[in-house]
């Protein structure tokens, strides 16, 4: 049996290991799931969507956390340490704390009478389930990495799924259409079982498929939703559910426009839950003033103010435009935008261009990268030009980037860092490494 001294040596290795990055389907992991016996006795919730499940997750943990549960969380991709994808009551995980459960994925893919091999993150979410399962754990969380109903987190049954909202992206894998995504995204739904959907205008496909196993459907609107007192934006708002009401509920500590859609969801779930892990009025307080979740409209203290956000498609460009406008005036913006060569990049800049002035465009340590020649191409098609209030300047690194639009912006500018996680983690890792 392969094995390893170190956690970075596993997954140095697990990313040669399976012929391709994304392979779509449940059938290999779930004889290895059978072969290490793997099954949870507390109640797990499963969270896909296109974007807002990091939130929604967030959100979830630190709810459950404050009303003294024991919480597993799982989440994806990480932004600096691979940990992160494993908290334990609100804690990476250490190295130590998965290695034993590495190598019982490994050992149990050996077990099986015609050998398979798992993809990085189908072998690497085993392993931090089987972590999970191991410790006595109150509640389960698990986000669903790409898609849903072939997604590696399906394989266990959900006690409750959450769908954030479906937008356009993934298409090679999901489909080109809301309703072939909306399927796919309905596949974590489970007969008999809360499916709380928090698109405020969810596709058919979605709704047909609850209705055709019938899954317990909450949707945002209809069984739930949000209420801000007139005058009181900002301040103060209500949950109202099927049965519970939630009044007089401070913001959220995540920032930006779309956080109270994500977070009714949230409290649908735990509304949905409660006859298993009930909640007070004061953990969902306690839990909304202390949630936080690195790269999700993360604005940095000091000045110039730097904003970090990993919107990387259209949809949730359209919710950092927003969220930018909000914020104020700022004589100029400097942006720094790396992404992913089949990302819609053209419907991303759409959505942006009137926001930023400055653009820092990055290539990404990733070969599924665009070059910064293709994004400085892209924004000169959409219109973007050089001259004294506008730019675009070409690199290597986000590091290189985010150093020239600090020296070349005043303490009242702003600069963004956004797009794809590698670009948001780039600048992450170069701060850190300055205040060390």
């Amino acid at each position: 049996m392969i094995t390893f001294p170190s956690l970075a040596a596993w997954l140095a290795h697990l990313e040669t290991a399976h012929p391709v990055g994304i392979d779509m389907g449940l059938t290999r992991i779930s004889q290895v799931r059978d072969a290490l016996g793997l099954q949870f006795t507390c109640p797990v919730i499963t969270v896909g969507g296109t974007n807002g499940k990091g939130s929604t997750c967030a959100v979830l943990e630190t709810i459950l956390l404050r009303a003294g549960y024991r919480v597993g969380c799982h989440t994806s991709p990480h932004l600096l340490e691979f940990n992160e994808r494993a908290r334990l009551n609100g804690i990476d995980a250490s190295d130590a704390d998965l290695l034993e459960h590495f190598e019982a994925v490994e050992a149990a893919l050996l077990s099986l009478p015609v050998p398979v091999t798992l993809t990085y993150f189908e072998f690497t979410t085993l392993a931090i389930m089987r972590l999970f399962a191991s410790r006595a754990l109150d509640a389960v969380i698990l986000e669903v990495g790409l898609g849903g109903r072939l997604d590696a987190v399906n394989i266990i049954d959900t006690d409750c799924a959450i769908v954030t909202s479906i937008d356009i992206d993934h298409t090679e894998y999901l489909g080109d259409t809301r309703e072939k995504i909306g399927f796919e995204k309905a596949g974590i739904f489970r007969p008999d079982t809360p499916a709380i959907c928090g698109d405020p205008s969810p596709p058919q496909s979605l709704i047909d498929h609850a209705a055709a196993i019938g899954a317990d459907l909450w949707l945002v609107g209809r069984d739930f939703r949000y209420e801000v007192q007139a005058g009181n934006e900002r301040q103060q708002w209500s949950y109202i559910g099927r049965t519970q009401r939630r009044a007089a509920l401070a913001y959220p500590a995540l920032r930006g426009a779309n956080q109270l859609i994500n977070t009714s969801a949230a409290l649908a779930a735990l509304e949905a839950l409660r006859e298993r892990i009930p909640v007070s009025a004061q953990d969902i307080r306690l839990g909304l003033a202390n949630v936080e979740l690195p790269g999700r409209f993360q604005v940095v203290p000091g000045k110039p103010q730097v904003i970090l956000d990993v919107a990387h498609n259209p949809h949730a460009a359209a919710v950092l435009a927003q969220n930018l406008g909000n914020m104020g005036f700022f004589p100029y913006t400097y942006a720094i935008f790396g992404a992913m060569a089949d990302k819609d990049i053209e419907g991303v800049i759409s959505h942006l261009k009137g926001e930023i002035d400055h653009w820092n465009v990055t290539g990404l340590p990733t070969p599924r990268a665009a070059s910064a020649a293709m994004l400085a191409g892209a924004l000169r098609d959409a219109g973007v030009n050089q001259g004294p209030d506008s730019s675009v300047t070409e690199f290597d690194t986000p590091a290189d980037a985010f150093q020239d639009a600090v020296k070349r912006s005043s303490e009242n500018d702003r600069i963004l860092v956004f797009g794809s996680f590698h670009t948001v983690a780039g600048v992450m890792a170069y701060r850190n490494s300055q205040r060390h």
